[in-house]
C-alpha cells in the first residue's frame, strides 16, 4: 500500500472503485491534474483521491463530467474534502425516474405514482452550485448560464455544405449537446430546402 498519501495508479484505483483507465481518461479530460511522476514510478497525491471520490459522487447525482469539471475547477483539495465530509439529504441516491420528475418539475402523467417530496437538508449539488447561478435556481436542473471553457477543450469542426461548417468546442453539457444537435438539423433541412 502506499506510504505518505501517495498512491500507484492501482492504489487509487482500488481506493475509489474506478479502473486506471477511467483515472487516466480523467486527467486527459482535465479532471485530475497530471501526477507525479511517469511510468511505473507515477504518484498520485491524496488531492487525487478526494477528487476522484468527489466526481464519483456527482456522477451519482446524474451530473455529467463537462459540468463536474465546471463545477470543481476552482476548488482546492480542502474544499473538496469539506464537500466530501458534509452530510447530504437522505434522498440523494434516488431513482432515475425521481431524478428525471424533479429535473422536469414534477410532473407526473395522470394514473402514475406523484414523485415524492424532496428530503430536507441540502444534497451536494446545492452546496457546490456555480458562483455565477443564483442561490434560488435548483442546481440538480439543467442549467442556462454558461459555463466556463475547460483547459483541455477540443474544437470539432462539422461540415455542413462544401462552403459552409459549423465549428463547436467540446465537451458540452446535455443540454447544450442537445442544442447543438437542433441547431444541425435545421441547418440541414434550411440547406436542403435551398438545394431543391
Amino acid at each position: 500500500m502506499p506510504a505518505e498519501n501517495e498512491y500507484s495508479l492501482q492504489d487509487l484505483a482500488d481506493l475509489t472503485e474506478v479502473t486506471p483507465r477511467t483515472i487516466r481518461y480523467y486527467v486527459a479530460q482535465g479532471l485530475l491534474s497530471s501526477p507525479e511522476g511517469a511510468g511505473p514510478g507515477t504518484r498520485y497525491s491524496e488531492g487525487h483521491l478526494v477528487r476522484l471520490r468527489l466526481i464519483r459522487q456527482l456522477q451519482r447525482e446524474h451530473l455529467p463530467l463537462a459540468e463536474i469539471r465546471a463545477r470543481i475547477a476552482g476548488l482546492d483539495d480542502e474544499a473538496i474534502t469539506e464537500l466530501l465530509e458534509a452530510p447530504t439529504a437522505a434522498g440523494v441516491n434516488e431513482s432515475a425516474v425521481d431524478y428525471i420528475r424533479a429535473v422536469l418539475g414534477g410532473g407526473v402523467a395522470p394514473g402514475q405514482m406523484q414523485a415524492p417530496a424532496p428530503m430536507p437538508g441540502p444534497s451536494l449539488l446545492r452546496r457546490m452550485a456555480l458562483p455565477d447561478m443564483p442561490a434560488a435556481a435548483a442546481p440538480d436542473a439543467p442549467s442556462t448560464a454558461p459555463s466556463s471553457i475547460p483547459d483541455r477543450s477540443q474544437w470539432d469542426r462539422i461540415s455542413l455544405a462544401p462552403d459552409i461548417e459549423l465549428h463547436i468546442r467540446r465537451p458540452l453539457s446535455r443540454l447544450q449537446n442537445k442544442r447543438v444537435d437542433r441547431l444541425l438539423a435545421i441547418a440541414r433541412q434550411l440547406l436542403e430546402e435551398d438545394q431543391s
